[in-house]
This record gives structure tokens, sequence and C-alpha cells, in this order.
């Protein structure tokens, strides 16, 4: 069989115009048709075309730079900067504009409260187009890197053995200073040392003033290089990083709102991320959604009390344990003389509460049966006896844990994964992020506001096609 082989010298007509170099069913259509939807005013760009001064790049062919660029992973300004050289879906986007790094970058930096926005735009340009409907909504949430590294991380811990080594090295070198003779005191060696201890003084006040912040934030851990981040535990190692949450909808999965909080866990989220979702439908959704992570009697109260249904599972029964035979399940509440009566018949009253913990403490009444009881051992090897705790909302609890094992709840919740999981396997899969670029909370809210809107623009063109969306969007 014959080969095709290419040839670098022959001589092409290239089109007469950039236009012609894109097809007309080219995704990179349906980015522009997006970012030209979108109303700037809402935005806060202001599109000024009597501005004087020196020229700067049109705000909306730089917005359709970011937008379409972290669409396909390339979120770095100078991969941004290269991709308007040699990349032709580029090159059409911006109309052959070649902005440098720097300018992408400042542009980036300084409308950062504009990229926030760009999210809720594309939502609430789902909803006129029928694609979202916001009767129910599913959040979730994801562990992600934070510009910074371990090595800037600093404990109460650290800061203090630190310390200590600090003063340990300025010890020996004020007695080496000391040890060289006085007629020596030009000499490299006595130079050296001087200096030596000069960054040992200068790193001793910085490491100083980070704990003296520790104590005064009451912070468990500061980074140096990203003060806002988090020290995040995943999976038995820790790195500094964010906590990115998104809201999506039943209906085509597309993300409704997106969050990003510096918090090591979910608990204190449910009820934020759902309102922020409300907010942006302009509407109560009819059911909220979580996994057992979200499980926050607190929290679930305050979306339950907008008479939304909330299907969150307990901790309890996500781990599909069942109840052990001397568990808390097994002891009677009588609510009329608010205590306990263990299965043997011995009574438990109220000792106390732990409001950290919004707990109320039942203790045996006589501790002396527990020690007699046949299942002494089992049920409790305390010699004070068995206790028991009741959460506040104790009665909210056993209605959320209801609410979640009723057959039509099952099977909303069975939807969970396929619709609020997706967008975290598209944006670390198949866009490779692992991680922000930017440094600041507004900054990393910013930036996955673009890469959650990049994913709705993803299943817009998968559900509309890109003539279809571009029409949709004309209209």
């Amino acid at each position: 069989m014959a080969y095709r082989y290419g040839n670098r010298k022959q001589i092409t007509l290239f089109p007469e115009s950039i236009e012609e170099f894109i097809s007309q069913d080219d995704p990179v259509r349906a980015y522009d048709a997006f970012v030209q939807a979108l109303d700037f005013n809402e935005l806060g760009l202001r599109l000024n075309e009597d501005k004087v001064g020196n020229s700067e790049y049109d705000p909306k062919s730089m917005l359709k730079l970011l937008i379409y660029g972290y669409s396909y992973g390339v979120r770095s300004s100078r991969k941004l900067e290269r991709a308007v050289y040699h990349n032709l879906s580029f090159i059409w986007l911006v109309g052959g504009l070649k902005p440098d790094h720097k300018t992408i970058a400042n542009f980036r930096k300084n409308n950062k409260s504009s990229l926030k926005k760009v999210l809720k735009l594309c939502a609430k340009m789902c909803l006129k187009l029928d694609l979202i409907e916001g009767n129910t909504l599913f959040v979730d949430g994801t562990k992600l890197k934070a510009d910074a590294g371990k090595r800037n991380t600093w404990t109460a811990d650290r800061c203090k053995r630190s310390l200590k080594k600090i003063d340990q090295r300025i010890e020996v070198i004020l007695a080496e200073c000391a040890a060289v003779d006085q007629y020596e005191q030009d000499s490299s060696s006595l130079v050296k040392m001087n200096d030596e201890l000069k960054q040992e003084s200068v790193l001793k006040e910085k490491v100083k003033s980070i704990l003296e912040e520790l104590k005064t934030t009451e912070k468990k851990s500061i980074n140096t290089v990203d003060k806002d981040c988090n020290r995040v535990n995943d999976k038995g190692r820790f790195y500094p990083g964010y906590n990115a949450q998104i809201v999506a909808d039943e209906k085509n999965g597309l993300i409704v709102n997106s969050d990003v909080v510096a918090d090591n866990n979910d608990l204190g989220q449910f009820a934020e991320q759902i309102n922020q979702a409300n907010v942006t439908l302009g509407d109560k959704c009819e059911n909220a959604v979580a996994d057992a992570g979200y499980a926050n009697t607190a929290e679930l109260k305050k979306v339950d009390s907008e008479n939304i249904n909330v299907i969150v599972p307990s901790q309890r029964q996500a781990s599909h344990k069942k109840a052990s035979e001397f568990s808390k399940e097994k002891f009677n509440y009588d609510a009329e003389h608010n205590r306990y009566i263990c299965p043997e018949g011995h009574v438990l009253k109220q000792r106390g509460l732990n409001k950290r913990k919004r707990h109320i403490i039942y203790d045996t009444v006589d501790s002396s049966h527990c020690r007699n009881c046949k299942h002494f051992g089992k049920c409790t090897s305390s010699k004070n006896g068995r206790r028991v705790t009741r959460l506040f909302d104790e009665e909210l609890r056993e209605k959320f844990e209801k609410q979640y094992s009723q057959q039509e709840t099952q099977v909303i919740y069975a939807k969970r994964k396929e619709k609020v999981e997706l967008p975290f396997g598209h944006l670390k899969r198949n866009l490779s992020v692992d991680g922000f670029l930017l440094r600041g909370l507004d900054s990393v809210k910013a930036e996955f506001s673009l890469l959650s809107s990049c994913f709705n623009i993803s299943r817009m063109i998968t559900l509309l096609g890109v003539s279809g969306l571009i029409h949709a969007l004309g209209e």
C-alpha cells in the first residue's frame, strides 16, 4: 500500500479571513455566543467605547479567552498566551488579538468580583432555556489544593519547636563570636557569623508574629503563602487546600451554585449552599439532597424550616450498620418525664448539658443497678453506670432519618451520584484540575465559578448541540 507524505513547502491558498478557518458547528462558536449573551452590566464589567487614554484589550474577548481556555484545561496565563499564537480556535475567538501572559493574569486578578458572577448568569440562562427546573437540588463538596506548599503551613506546635531551635542556634553563634579574637574582627569568618545571626533573628521575629497571629485568629494552622487556605486532611495525608462546593439541579445535572470555603468538612455548609442556589433560582426548591457528610441536625433544621424536604442520611444510616444490642436506640425515651429506660427497666435521668456539642446527658440514677446487672461489661464497663446523650433536636434527627428511609426519597437520593458528582469527575479527570492557580478566598471563588460555568456550557452543548445553543442564546 502506498504512503501519503506531507510537504511543508507546498504552496497553499489560505482563506481570506480568520472567520473561514472555523466551521459553523465548531464548539468554539458556542462559547463565543455564550459570552456575547452575558449582561456585562450585571457582571460589573463596564464597556466604554469612549474611554480616553491608552487602549486596552476588549473585556469580552478577554472573558472569552478565559472561559474557553478553562473549558479545555488551559488555565495558566502563559499557556493561554501561547494558545492565541498557535491555536486556530483561540485565534478566531479573540479575533487575532495577542495579549501577553501578564495582561491575561491581571485581567483575571482585577475582575474577581465579575468572574464570581459568571456562573449565576449562566444558571439564569439555563433557567430561561428550560434546562434547569429547580425542584430537586443536590449538594456535594470536594477538596482542592491551594497554590501553596506544605512547608509554608505553620501550627502552634511547629512555631514553638522552631523558636526553640532558633534560640539554640543563636546561642551557638554567639558563643562562636565570643571565641573569635578581638583582633580578628574584620575576618571573613566573623562577618559570616554576624550575617547568620542577623538571619536567625529575622526568622525568630517572623515565627513569633505567626504564633501571635495563630493566637489572635484562633486558627489551628496558617499558611504564610495563602493565609485563607486551610490544612486539609485527606485519607491520612494533609495539604493546604480549600473545600469546593456545588449545587446541581436534578433535570440535567447543571450546576446552579458554586462556592469555595476554608472549612475542612461539610458539616456547616448545607443550609448556606441551598440558600445561595435558591437565590439564583428566584424560588425555593422542593427537595434538598446531600450525603452523610452534611448530616448536621442544626444545619438541616434551617432548610427544613423553609418547608423544603431534606433528604440527608445520618452517619448511622450511611454506614449501614445495625444498632447493637445495647445502643441508645434500644433504650426507650420517656418524653413526659424526660428520662430513658434501659432494656432491663432501669432509669437514666438528665444530669447535664454539653452546649458545644448540643447534647443532653443522661446517667443511670443508681449506678449499683449497672454494676449488678447481668449485662455489665457489655452495656457499660463504667463503675458510675451507663450514660447516653440526646441531641437538643433529637426529634428532628429522627424525622430526617425517617424521611430518608422512605421509598420515594430513596429513588431521589439514588440520583445524587450521577447528578452532583459528575461535575467533579469532569473537572478532575477530563480537565486535570487538582488545585487552584490563584491565591486568596475571593480569587479561588472566582476561579471555581469559571470552572463550574465551563461544565455547564459543555453540558448545554451536549443537550442542545452547537447550532441549537447558538440559536437559543441569540433569541
